[in-house]
């Protein structure tokens, strides 16, 4: 597993270049020096089983320098205590665990994204948006919410067949990711032929632009429509809420943006409405 022999080891203090390129504590060291405070520092994950009996217990990459590539390995270091108390010896475990690591991200990736489009699935949107809603609540920062839908989507089935609504709803998808530029901001499939964009730090003015950037996204993607009363392609209506409150809920940054995208429906679609939640001021 490390590609070290016992040999060059045995009777040295160069168990460490097993697992690292450079001269560092490994966990035995750290639980035989009594030096608890620098476990956190060292491994990204790590969990204390009581240490003064049963010792520690780590996952980490390591970047195995005598093979050349990385591996996730558990690692358990226990002491061993003499008749009197003393520590006398630390044994240290280590196991390869990268499958069952990159199996588990897999399974957690799976369950985060939507099957059909890729983006961000619903129980992910409603944890990220509780999330961004207390970051933004302690920091007095903006947070705006987009709520869009495919204008007439239903007619677009009726007209092409679902295996065509399906291909329809991967390429709004696509179009939405790539008209929201920054990397912590969260598309979501909201259900059905709804989207949803979390955009942390974001005024009512940049809502504004993002939303239609969008909008101009998927117009451009040049799907044709037959059924739609809003464009011969396929187009978008949304909703834009924008809140700046000390305390921020939810479920009404949610009600704020969807009550926008009926205004935008009513209104005749393929447009953008937006509110602000703190003074409840809505224009088109």
């Amino acid at each position: 597993m490390t590609g070290v022999s016992a040999e060059t080891v045995l009777h040295t203090s160069d168990h460490w270049s097993a697992f690292y390129p450079e001269p560092r504590p490994c966990l035995a060291d750290l639980l035989a020096r009594g030096d608890f405070a620098s476990i956190g520092a060292l491994y990204a994950d790590w969990n204390e089983y009581g240490m003064s009996d049963f010792g520690v217990s780590v996952q980490n990459w390591c970047v195995m320098p005598r093979l050349g590539r990385r591996l996730y390995l558990a690692i358990d270091a226990g002491p061993i205590y003499d008749d009197s108390g003393s520590l006398i010896a630390v044994v240290e475990t280590v196991r390869d665990i990268t499958a069952q690591h990159e199996q588990q991200r897999t399974l957690a990736t799976l369950a985060a994204k939507d099957a059909l489009t890729g983006l961000a699935n619903r129980r992910t949107f409603d944890e990220t948006l509780m999330a961004e809603v207390r970051r933004a609540s302690r920091a007095g920062s903006p947070l705006s919410l987009l709520m869009l839908d495919v204008d007439c989507f239903k007619s677009f089935n009726d007209t092409y067949g679902h295996q065509r609504g399906d291909a329809c709803l991967k390429a709004v998808a696509e179009a939405i990711q790539g008209a929201v530029k920054r990397a912590g901001d969260t598309v979501a499939r909201y259900g059905g032929e709804e989207f949803s964009v979390i955009l942390p730090d974001t005024d009512q003015s940049g809502a504004a632009i993002t939303a239609q950037r969008i909008r101009r996204a998927v117009e451009n993607l040049g799907l044709g429509h037959r059924g739609s009363s809003a464009a011969a392609v396929v187009t978008v209506s949304l909703g834009a809420a924008t809140a700046v409150l000390d305390s921020l809920d939810a479920g009404e940054l949610v009600k704020a943006a969807d009550a926008a995208l009926y205004c935008s429906k009513r209104a005749g679609r393929n447009r953008i409405t937006s509110s602000e939640v703190a003074s409840a001021f809505m224009f088109v």
